[in-house]
């Protein structure tokens, strides 16, 4: 019989739909193909096809030269706009205001035929470093009250490029989305004086049963109502509400556990689209005891149709105990 799952924090409902339960190899495969040989703008050599770099790790070489290991670049065709005041205001019952931001492109590895499952723990490590440099340094514009990290793998998850890289967006507001993780977050733990991640890490690690894989800084864990068939968190065992003031040893540790779930999830579901984002808190919010940073990944295995634009209600076909013992034993790691 199908079954109705709340989600804790957001008070989402989903349907695990375990009538029509569906193993891997009942999802239509539509792997990533590999990296053609066209030109990319993103190569080694091409550094001037892009807009000048804001960040890069590089051995040797000038600016917006070869050499690098990791390249920050504002987006060619950005959704946003650094330049100019945010000028809020109103149009009778309705707000708006300038269209201002920022949106940067971080390409991963100069590496054009290497996807982040395939390149080394250190090479995503200096990507996340990236990350994290970039949020600190936006961070001072008190223009900017969120900013989003996320990476497009594949066409199917909304990739234009096939060079790996991931983005960032600063935004002027809160997402709505986010607010209601926070607000859930928050409820949880007024009622209960405890953080529900916190929470969620203690409860997963006892019963095992949704557990992916664990180190000793961060668990990875199918959730307990999915809105999509293996969605996957990783979070970090230690409390901490943003992502950008991770320590090294925690920006290390992440970097092998993400690699290995990416190859997992390539390894099961054979090379899917998917997409992954950082949740963090709002940047000029100071620590917050209620909230705490971790990496949702999405693997593009069904679509979202009239019922759920309707309702706000997912149907996953995978229940997650399910999707957490294929990874677990796909034999990697």
């Amino acid at each position: 019989m199908p079954e109705l799952r709340k989600d804790p924090i957001t008070g989402r409902w989903v349907i695990i739909a375990t009538d029509r339960a569906r193993r891997p190899s009942d999802f239509t495969r539509e792997p990533v193909p590999r990296p053609s040989a066209r030109f990319c703008p993103f190569c080694y050599g091409s550094e001037q096809k892009t807009p000048p770099e804001v960040l890069a790790y590089r051995s040797k070489g000038a600016p917006n030269q070869p050499g690098w290991s990791v390249r920050v670049v504002p987006n060619k065709f950005p959704a946003l706009g650094i330049e100019g005041d945010l000028n809020r205001q109103g149009e009778g019952i309705y707000d708006k205001m300038n269209g201002i931001g920022a949106h940067e492109v971080i390409i991963e590895t100069p590496e054009h035929d290497k996807t982040l499952a395939e390149v080394s723990d250190k090479q995503v490590e200096e990507a996340l470093w990236a990350y994290r440099d970039r949020v600190l340094d936006l961070k001072r514009d008190k223009r900017f009250r969120y900013i989003i990290l996320f990476k497009n793998h594949g066409e199917a998850a909304g990739a234009s490029l096939e060079h790996t890289h991931s983005q960032l967006i600063a935004l002027p507001v809160v997402p709505k989305r986010v607010k209601e993780e926070l607000d859930g977050a928050k409820i949880y733990f007024d009622f209960r004086e405890r953080c529900i991640y916190c929470d969620i890490v203690r409860q997963e690690t006892l019963s095992g049963e949704r557990l992916v894989s664990e180190t000793d800084r961060f668990l990875v864990v199918e959730p307990f109502a999915p809105r999509f068939p293996f969605e996957t968190w990783i979070v970090p065992k230690r409390h901490d509400s943003h992502f950008e003031e991770s320590d090294a040893g925690t920006l290390q540790n992440l970097a092998g556990v993400l690699r290995q779930t990416l190859r997992k999830i390539d390894q099961v579901l054979e090379r899917p689209a998917y997409n992954f984002i950082v949740h963090s808190a709002p940047l000029q919010e100071p620590q917050l005891a209620h909230y705490h940073w971790h990496v949702e990944i999405i693997p593009k295995l069904t679509k979202v149709a009239g019922f759920e634009w309707g309702t706000g209600f997912y149907i996953n076909p995978t229940p997650p105990e399910e999707s957490a013992k294929f990874l677990r034993e796909c034999g990697l790691g």
